[in-house]
């Protein structure tokens, strides 16, 4: 897991009803419900969202894809806690042509509408798998399947990379983003598989995928990508916008566990790995100080904590810690949310929450 990624969001429900806009009762019918049964009733919660045009995706980033200093979100550009090496301003940078990296942004279907015949309506426009992304970066990418790039042929400014795949299970060539936005992506490929579940009898597919539901060696892949890279406060804010455009929710941004509740845990993930340990925040919202507390805390003595503001900037805080409690001295934090990342000795997540001040 790369150390940058900064903002993460833990399964508790307490954390999702302070971030997530989710209507109440959205997700009723999909309760106690596991496996085939589960992804069919989040298709049925899901399907009939509202179609957007294709012209009005560059509307409909300035506000899905909005970063804190009102530049476009590219995830195929952006260095989360570094300086990208190019940004881009909506609507002035909009392709047209480029003749390299920095040129412009595109509309990006990050699960290739080859895939599914084309123009077809309504994935054609289903923000929720199209992003903004450079141009060149976009062309190069083509519709080849993502994975892990053992030999790259080309890398763009931002560490992407085109090359031969070293993930188990295809040996063909891929694309491989950042690890910061790894997870965004395996939960665009969930959010595909559910809601064109059933409905992604006639689509081409293509060496990744089997109609909308990835083949074997990618779901494995993808559902890697989704523990390492947990889901930051950037996907929550974007469903929520999208939710407002087109109506609809990626219920694995709401409620990662579904990924698992569906597909099951890889069993190349350590056991350790399976299920995120339960942290607890006392008191939350926080004063001058607070105590975390993490289920099997004493079982992992290198186990450090991070905190970071809502930009992912890592903050500055004191604290110390014994066999059981991180202890933090909190009066340096700014009022407002700030989230609280748990890694161990070798930067892998253990468990992740929230704090409010």
């Amino acid at each position: 897991m790369n150390s940058k990624k900064l903002l993460f969001v833990a399964i508790l429900v307490s954390f999702n009803l302070v971030y997530a806009q989710i209507p109440t009762g959205y997700y009723d019918p999909a309760n106690g419900l596991t496996g085939t049964p589960l992804q069919l009733a989040l298709h049925n919660i899901i399907k009939g969202h509202t179609p957007q045009t294709y012209a009005g995706l560059w509307t409909a980033y300035q506000t899905t894809d909005k970063k804190a200093d009102g530049k476009v979100w590219d995830m195929y550009s952006d260095i989360p806690g570094g300086t990208p090496p190019y940004t881009y301003t909506f609507s002035i940078n909009q392709c047209g042509n480029y003749s390299g990296e920095g040129s412009c942004y595109n509309r990006e279907h990050s699960f290739p509408k080859s895939w599914f015949g084309g123009e077809v309506s309504p994935m054609y426009t289903d923000l929720f798998h199209i992003v903004p992304t450079d141009g060149k970066v976009n062309g190069m990418r083509d519709n080849y399947p993502y994975g892990a790039v053992g030999t790259a042929s080309w890398t763009s400014l931002n560490g992407s990379k085109l090359g031969s795949c070293s993930t188990p299970g295809y040996a063909g060539v891929v694309f491989e983003p950042i690890d910061e936005y790894k997870g965004d992506f395996a939960r665009n490929y969930f959010y595909m598989a559910v809601r064109y579940y059933t409905e992604d009898s006639g689509w081409p597919g293509s060496d990744m995928v089997l109609g909308a539901q990835p083949r074997p060696w990618a779901l494995a892949m993808l559902k890697q990508w989704s523990q390492q890279d947990p889901v930051s406060v950037k996907e929550i804010n974007r469903n929520n916008a999208v939710f407002s455009i087109q109506h609809n929710r990626n219920p694995f941004i709401d409620h990662p566990e579904y990924t698992a509740a569906i597909w099951g845990v890889n069993t190349t993930i350590s056991d350790q790995y399976d299920r995120l340990p339960i942290v607890s925040v006392y008191p939350n919202p926080v004063g001058n100080s607070c105590q975390v507390d993490v289920e099997g805390l004493e079982t992992k003595p290198d186990a450090v904590l991070i905190v970071y503001d809502i930009t992912g900037r890592q903050e500055k805080v004191e604290m110390h810690k014994t066999a059981e409690h991180f202890f933090l001295n909190t009066t340096t934090l700014m009022p407002g949310i700030h989230m609280l990342c748990i890694r161990d000795a070798s930067g892998r997540v253990i468990t992740h929450t929230r704090i409010v001040k």
